[in-house]
């Protein structure tokens, strides 16, 4: 197994694309994302492919000639169907790779595994493990590796979902599958994903600041820890600054949202979060005093670690509202400081 030394899991929106373009080229040539397609729900399906193509085409443009997976973990069988149409539109100029899994439609199976042959990239298995390890969920991979034609390179996605302090158990059920999946072919990147982050609410930050632990990354610390041959060629993966709750979010309708909002900061082994309101006369000053908090964070890596750490810095030291962002800024800056922090965390 070969492949990229980390794989967070983003959702195909300006936001993060942006932060994955702002990565500088020695940490973005380790990172390979996970792009979930966001949900579009209702919708015709002439006004469904066009979206589609549009969240094709803005990943595409971010990674040029770089290879991604795409994946639609949130689509009903309408939207599978045209996004299989959508895929196969443009399969000889697209790097993305598609993903499948045992809990997807034969259908969808089907259409992924032709469009792996057609366009000579390969594709994921992606794997939903948010619980226990079942034999039942092994035979069904088994089946789906069996129908993947032996030109086809393939990749193992482990997807943990959502890693919180009552899943004790998670690494030792991740050995598990991991010691039942690995020997089933010969995978060019197999990869876990765990979403650490927590589910960001009004209760969570009554206090206007939460410190939360990193569940996902404790579980690699604990992974590593094994004496399993295949571990120490697992590439890391995480949801991101977001949490797997948060990532399922549809594109912005655009009628506005809650007054508040959050800045968000990754150190070794917290997640920092400092509520800042959205609206209101005091919003930019309240904004810059939130981020001059994070600055003040005895494990803040200075301004110059990533384009992250410069916003959050210029947004500290600037005056009137210009350069206070909004959701989709304070996102943006959280991912490229998190992943940037993730990357040289991993490097020896």
């Amino acid at each position: 197994m070969s492949g990229p030394l980390y794989v967070p899991v983003l959702p195909a929106k300006p936001h993060a694309r942006q932060a994955y373009r702002q990565l500088s080229p020695s940490v973005q040539a380790a990172v390979m994302p996970l792009w979930n397609l966001p949900p579009r729900a209702c919708l015709h399906p002439d006004a469904l492919a066009t979206g589609l193509r549009e969240d094709l085409w803005g990943v595409r443009k971010a990674h040029r000639h770089h290879p991604a997976w795409v994946d639609a973990p949130f689509a009903d069988e309408a939207q599978l169907s045209v996004l299989a149409d959508v895929l196969s539109t443009d399969a000889e100029a697209s790097p993305l790779r598609p993903v499948t899994g045992p809990d997807r439609s034969e259908a969808h199976q089907a259409a992924m595994l032709k469009h792996a042959r057609s366009t000579g990239n390969g594709l994921a298995i992606r794997v939903m493990m948010p619980g226990e390890w079942d034999d039942l969920l092994g035979r069904a991979v088994r089946d789906l590796v069996a129908r993947v034609d032996p030109a086809v390179e393939a990749d193992l996605l482990l997807d943990l979902g959502a890693l919180r302090a009552d899943r004790t158990d998670a690494a030792k059920e991740s050995l598990r599958a991991l010691e039942a999946l690995v020997p089933l072919m010969p995978w060019r990147t197999a990869a876990v994903l765990g979403g650490g982050f927590p589910d960001v609410t009004a209760r969570l930050l009554e206090d206007g600041t939460a410190v939360e632990p990193r569940w996902d990354w404790l579980l690699r610390g604990e992974l590593t820890d094994s004496t399993r041959e295949f571990v120490r060629l697992l590439a890391y993966g995480d949801y991101g600054i977001d949490s797997t709750r948060g990532i399922t979010r549809g594109p912005s309708s655009g009628n506005g949202g809650p007054p508040w909002g959050v800045l968000r900061y990754t150190t070794d082994e917290s997640f920092v979060l400092v509520k800042v309101p959205t609206r209101g006369a005091d919003r930019a000053a309240a904004i810059r005093a939130a981020a001059r908090e994070v600055l003040a964070l005895p494990d803040f890596r200075g301004a110059a670690a990533s384009a992250g750490e410069t916003w959050l810095r210029d947004c500290a030291h600037g005056q009137g509202s210009k350069g206070t962002g909004n959701a989709a800024a304070w996102l943006q800056a959280g991912n490229v400081q998190h992943m940037t922090h993730v990357v040289r965390s991993l490097q020896p």
